[in-house]
């Protein structure tokens, strides 16, 4: 009977895709596991490298790039374990890390997910988990000024000198761990959410569904991070803050989301000033550029996150609509 389904999207990864699977069978150790691959019809080789490289992972190829939440939940269906782990491609997992995070929810029934402590290579800390957003607290973000205010980490708090596993808000997708009859009760990643917030949606409909979101600070696994993200980064950014919105409007309602919307396109206005104002300088020009597609790419999707048939639709998962609540 398989434990684990390790599950992991790529797109163009190929050199750290090959990373994180030579990691798997000793991060697992002795849980009976299987691996799974959903290539985004990459272009670098990497379905060629898994076949070669690595038999016994199960590929499934996408002609296109679906988006990471519809891969994943390919994965999902595909799947076997009792328990699910979201793994991203650029992640690496320690000698028996995984197979410790099993263990854990193994012990505790009340956990629907687990998370451990993501880390850079270099072994320092990388945001690990988070509360769940506000109007206050991504109406900052979008400025830059959240950091400034809340520390270098924010979302995520900072690392501590000691720290025992504890339920939070929520965790990244980059390393998630869930059970599957969570899964089957609230349902997989929403394929609203293209890339980006799904790993938070998921989590809120976790913890009202009455689990727990558990952080593991004595797991930790190394994560590049961005590796898929940064090869279209004015994109990213543009489907970033569209996912933020249509989380807003999903589980907080129409008004929080057109406030936050009204936050971030201000915030991409005034970056697009600036970069009118560094545009006559040869040297900022690339960058007043590539801001401006940026600006323009936000603008546009926060439009689709707004309109109503594009939103995202649930209705049964009971929305927040005090507003005290969000800015707190």
């Amino acid at each position: 009977m398989i434990e684990l389904s390790v599950l992991i999207v790529n797109w163009n990864t190929k050199d750290a895709l090959a990373d994180c699977l030579r990691a798997l069978p000793e991060a697992t150790a002795s849980v009976p596991s299987e691996a799974i691959v959903v290539d985004n019809g990459s272009s670098d080789g990497s379905p060629e490298m898994v076949r070669a490289q690595f038999p016994w992972v199960r590929l499934i190829e996408n002609r296109e790039n679906v988006g990471f939440v519809r891969a994943t939940n390919q994965a999902i269906a595909a799947s076997r374990g009792a328990c699910l782990l979201l793994l991203n491609s650029d992640a690496i997992a320690p000698p028996a890390s995984l197979a410790r995070m099993v263990s854990f929810m193994r012990r505790h029934p009340d956990a629907g997910a687990v998370a451990p402590k993501l880390v850079n290579p270099d072994g320092s800390f990388q945001a690990s988990y988070a509360r769940f957003p506000t109007l206050v607290s991504e109406g900052l973000s979008a400025f830059g000024l959240n950091r400034r205010l809340w520390g270098a980490y924010h979302p995520s708090p900072p690392p501590q000198p000691s720290e025992a596993p504890r339920p939070v808000d929520w965790a990244p997708g980059a390393c998630l761990l869930l059970r599957r009859s969570v899964i089957e009760a609230v349902g997989p990643l929403d394929e609203e959410f293209w890339m980006y917030s799904e790993d938070a949606d998921l989590c809120y409909r976790i913890h009202r569904a009455g689990w727990k979101v558990y952080y593991l600070p004595d797991v930790e696994i190394v994560h590049l991070g961005g590796a898929s993200s940064r090869q279209c980064r004015p994109e990213s950014v543009a489907r970033l803050y569209g996912s933020k919105v249509r989380f807003f409007r999903k589980h907080y309602g129409p008004v929080p989301a057109v406030f936050l919307s009204i936050a971030v396109a201000a915030a991409y206005t005034v970056k697009a000033g600036l970069a009118c104002l560094a545009y006559p300088f040869p040297r900022r020009r690339e960058g007043a550029r590539a801001q401006f597609r940026t600006s323009r790419l936000v603008w546009g999707n926060l439009r689709v996150a707004l309109d109503t048939q594009h939103a995202t639709r649930t209705g049964d998962d009971g929305k927040v609509t005090n507003l005290q609540q969000l800015v707190l």
